[in-house]
C-alpha cells in the first residue's frame, strides 16, 4: 500500500511539472500550419493559397486552409478551431484586422506561432508580418496616374476602412501627390473608402462622384483592381473609360486586359508566388525557431511587428507583359 502511495504521488508530481501551455502535436520536421484567408471568391487569395500550399509542401509542411466568406466573425471562429485542432502555425489574411487580439494570446497559450498575411492585424502579439511594401504600392499608384494625368481634378477611392492596408496605400498615394496638389495642379474634388473592397460599392461611389462633378473628373487614384473595375463600370456609363486615368493594384486578369485596352492605366503587380512561398519560409522557421532576416519592424497599436517587406511592380502598357513572361498568365488568357 505504500509503494502505490508512493507511485501515485511520483505520477501526480509529474503531470503537474508539465507545462501548462498545449504544444502542436505535429513534429517540427512536419509541421502542420493553418492558413486562414478572408475571402477565397476573390481570384487573388485562392492563388495565393495554391502557391503557399505548394511552398509549403515542399517544406515538408501541411496546410490547412480555412475561408471566412468575408465574415469577420466566421474569421475568428475558424481561427479558434484551427487552435483546437493544434496546428504549429496559423497565417491570416484578415478581414477586419482589429478583432484578431485575444485569439492571438489563445493561439499563444497553446504554443502556435502566428503570422499577419499581407495584411498588418492591429493591436496584437502576432510573431511576424509578411507583405509587399503597402505604402510604396500606393505611391507607384498615384505616381503613374500624375505621369498620365499631370493636371486636373482628382478622385481618390480608398480601400476597406477596416482593413489598415488601405491607409498605407492611402499614405503613399499622398506622399506621391503632396507636390502637385501644393502647386495647385491638381485638385482632389473627393475621397471615399469602400467598404470590403466591393466592386459594386466603388461602381455606385463612382457614379455619385461623376454625378457631383459634372463628370468633371480626370484622373481617380483607386486602390485595387477590384474597385477600379467598379469605377471603370462607372466612367463608361458616360462615355469616359479610357479618359480618365486609373490606378489599381493586384494584376487581376480583368485589370491586365483593361490595361491593355487602355482603360486602367496602370496595376501594381505583387508577384503572389514570391510572397507565398516567402511566407512559407518565414512560418516554417518560427515553427522551428530557426533565424528569419527581416527587413522592417512596422507599429501594430501594441507592438512594433517583426516583418518582411517585398517589392513591388507597377504594371502599365509599356511593361504589362511581364505578367506572361512570369508565368502569371498565359499570353492566350490575356489577349482571350
Amino acid at each position: 500500500m505504500k509503494l502505490l502511495t508512493v507511485l501515485a504521488g511520483s505520477l501526480m508530481a509529474l503531470t503537474f511539472s508539465l507545462p501548462m501551455t498545449t504544444v502542436a502535436n505535429a513534429s517540427k520536421d512536419k509541421p502542420v500550419i493553418g492558413f486562414s484567408i478572408d475571402d477565397l471568391r476573390v481570384e487573388r487569395w485562392a492563388r495565393d493559397r495554391d502557391y503557399f500550399i505548394a511552398a509549403a509542401k515542399e517544406l515538408g509542411a501541411e496546410v490547412n486552409v480555412q475561408s471566412a466568406d468575408a465574415n469577420e466573425e466566421k474569421q475568428v471562429k475558424q481561427v479558434e478551431n484551427l487552435i483546437a485542432k493544434k496546428v504549429d502555425a496559423i497565417v491570416i489574411v484578415p478581414m477586419n484586422s482589429k478583432v484578431f487580439g485575444e485569439v492571438i494570446d489563445e493561439a499563444h497559450k497553446a504554443g502556435i506561432k502566428v503570422l499577419s498575411y499581407d495584411r498588418l492585424i492591429l493591436n496584437a502579439d502576432e510573431d511576424a508580418y509578411i507583405s509587399f511594401d503597402n505604402e510604396r504600392v500606393g505611391y507607384l499608384q498615384a505616381e503613374a496616374v500624375l505621369k498620365a494625368v499631370p493636371q486636373g481634378n482628382y478622385y481618390m477611392l480608398g480601400g476597406s476602412p477596416t482593413d489598415n492596408n488601405a491607409k498605407l496605400l492611402r499614405a503613399g498615394q499622398e506622399k506621391a501627390l503632396k507636390a502637385a496638389v501644393d502647386a495647385g495642379k491638381i485638385k482632389i474634388v473627393g475621397s471615399q473608402w469602400v467598404k470590403e473592397w466591393s466592386p459594386t460599392e466603388a461602381l455606385s461611389i463612382m457614379e455619385n462622384a461623376l454625378t457631383a462633378a459634372n463628370n468633371k473628373i480626370d484622373a481617380v487614384v483607386a486602390s485595387n483592381d477590384g474597385t477600379a473595375g467598379g469605377a471603370i463600370q462607372a466612367l463608361a456609363a458616360q462615355g469616359l473609360a479610357g479618359k480618365v486615368a486609373i490606378s489599381g493594384q493586384d494584376a487581376d486578369l480583368a485589370a491586365i486586359k483593361r490595361v491593355v485596352a487602355g482603360t486602367q492605366t496602370v496595376t501594381v503587380y505583387k508577384p503572389l508566388k514570391l510572397i507565398a512561398s516567402e511566407a512559407a519560409k518565414l512560418t516554417v522557421k518560427l515553427v522551428k525557431g530557426e533565424k528569419v532576416d527581416f527587413n522592417a519592424k512596422l507599429a501594430n497599436g501594441k507592438k512594433d511587428v517583426d516583418s518582411l517587406l517585398l517589392t513591388p511592380i507597377p504594371l502599365t502598357k509599356e511593361n504589362v507583359n511581364k505578367v506572361i513572361e512570369d508565368g502569371f498568365y498565359t499570353k492566350e488568357q490575356v489577349e482571350k
